[in-house]
């Protein structure tokens, strides 16, 4: 058994618009492949965002468990580390967006640079993170990019 996140469309809608609820146990069919069948989940928080605009669409977070037979992925390319296909799965707890922004006091710079430009934050949340990294030029950068839509910071 793992224990991981998953992230959902608004209301634990999958991308492929099946409904989800938490306390349920649910079962894949055939051959569990991570990108081919089996419920998709991911070791950190912010790999989930991968497949999810959160810039464009309200997202869900949720903390899942995954077992019977588990296939795990690693996307070396894209840098993106034990991701896994389970079974079975059953939802625990949908994350606040305060315990998401929790989350990343605890997570390496480059972990934080990946959630800075998958997330969309509140201005309140913006605001926290300019003012907690703004004597790191690396995620100054990132926030300013992704955040403030500033992409123009790339043109000389």
């Amino acid at each position: 058994m793992i224990k991981a996140y998953k992230c959902f469309n608004e209301g634990l809608v999958n991308i492929y618009g099946n409904k989800f609820e938490t306390g349920v146990i649910y079962h894949a069919n055939n051959d569990i492949k991570f990108q081919k069948n089996g419920f998709h989940m991911c070791a950190n928080l912010e790999d989930t965002l991968r497949d999810f605009d959160s810039f464009k669409e309200n997202i869900d977070i949720a903390i899942v468990r995954g077992f019977g037979h588990i296939s795990k992925y690693d996307d070396e390319y894209n840098e993106f580390f034990n991701m896994y296909a389970a079974e079975y799965m059953i939802i625990d707890h949908i994350l606040t967006r305060k315990e998401i922004i929790n989350y990343t006091l605890n997570i390496s710079e480059m972990q934080l640079k990946r959630f800075l430009s998958l997330y969309c934050l509140t201005n309140d949340e913006l605001k926290y993170f300019k003012e907690k990294y703004k004597n790191n030029y690396m995620l100054t950068w990132t926030i300013n990019y992704y955040q403030d839509s500033k992409r123009k910071i790339l043109k000389k």
